[in-house]
């Protein structure tokens, strides 16, 4: 019997546990969040195992078969590419979480990237199963949640570590702390790690029928909204907000910025050198209140910070900052 994989970016729907079809489909039919089915053809690598809904990681071999989606990725560190640039039937897992496109650019930093064929499109009564037929729809309306917004100067600039800290501070003070990714490509065990650290309830885009959000904004809007409203239905005392990427990336995170709007009471810039800090606030007109990430590894480098942008740096990576993180957080929401 053929090995399935359902991979992460299926964790929203009911296709483990529920009967579907897979019928391959006019390529004019295909499209971003379309649940599809890929057999593997390539060895992966340990860097490009597979992430399965439960968010476990598991390392597939050739001729297994993966239920992913089509979807669009720009990471500025990894890789480029675009459900609408696949050719023919070959097409790659562009992230562990079954992201699948066929990758047009590609650090030589990293191995080549898992390739499989297409299979064909998840069907129920010749109808194809997409992500937004499990997205999250609310009744509620509005939203008003003090929120802590995490930002990035790029990818890999420390927002996870620095979010998951912060929930398990305000856990920690008596708090309902709510953690979300709200840009990004889908990848389950980043926003995992809130709830690891106290968050009564997590979330992220892929809740709101998105595989990534590199989407056209209207669209990205629409589904964010009511994920929004939804969170807000919940009454936490706070949202730990984490935007994938940059403000600056194809990722949306200016319309998720723009969407939180005065409800931010705290932004973490966690970046990843001293210059990279006066780059997002000239360029994006971000003041933050607190700087972590990379930029912050010793204290020659949180003195330049400090001297080049006038904004508090911490080392959250140092046991000893957490009593400090707390005095910022009291003073910036007021607690």
């Amino acid at each position: 019997m053929t090995v399935v994989s359902l991979t992460s970016l299926t964790r929203i729907s009911d296709l483990a546990t529920r009967a579907y079809d897979i019928a391959a489909i006019d390529r004019d039919h295909w499209d971003s969040g379309d649940y599809v089915a890929g057999e593997i053809t390539g060895t992966s690598h340990r860097v490009y195992g597979l992430e399965l809904a439960s968010g476990r990681m598991v390392q597939a071999l050739p001729g297994d078969r993966v239920i992913g989606a089509f979807g669009n990725r720009a990471a500025t560190l990894e890789g480029v590419g675009s459900w609408a640039a696949i050719e023919g039937n070959t097409m790659h897992a562009m992230t562990s979480a079954g992201l699948f496109g066929a990758i047009t650019s590609m650090s030589l930093l990293l191995p080549p990237t898992l390739s499989l064929t297409y299979l064909g499109h998840v069907v129920r009564n010749g109808s194809k199963v997409t992500m937004s037929d499990f997205a999250i729809k609310s009744e509620h309306s509005g939203f008003h949640v003090p929120t802590i917004l995490l930002v990035g100067t790029s990818m890999s600039a420390g927002k996870t570590t620095t979010g998951r800290l912060i929930v398990h501070e305000l856990h920690n003070m008596g708090y309902k702390v709510v953690g979300a990714k709200l840009t990004g490509a889908g990848r389950y065990r980043d926003v995992l790690s809130f709830k690891d650290a106290g968050a009564a309830a997590i979330f992220d885009f892929v809740d709101a029928g998105l595989p990534s959000t590199v989407e056209p904004e209207r669209r990205f809007r629409e589904v964010t909204r009511p994920l929004l409203q939804h969170i807000d239905s919940l009454q936490p005392d706070f949202l730990v907000a984490e935007a994938g990427a940059s403000p600056l990336e194809p990722y949306n995170g200016a319309a998720a910025i723009d969407m939180l709007g005065n409800n931010v009471k705290c932004t973490v810039l966690c970046a990843s050198d001293p210059y990279a800090v006066v780059g997002v606030e000239k360029a994006f007109g971000l003041k933050p209140d607190l700087v972590t990430g990379p930029a912050t590894s010793t204290s020659a480098a949180i003195d330049l910070v400090r001297e080049l942008s006038g904004v508090d740096a911490l080392n959250i990576m140092d046991p000893g900052c957490a009593t400090e993180l707390r005095k910022i957080l009291c003073s910036r929401l007021g607690t």
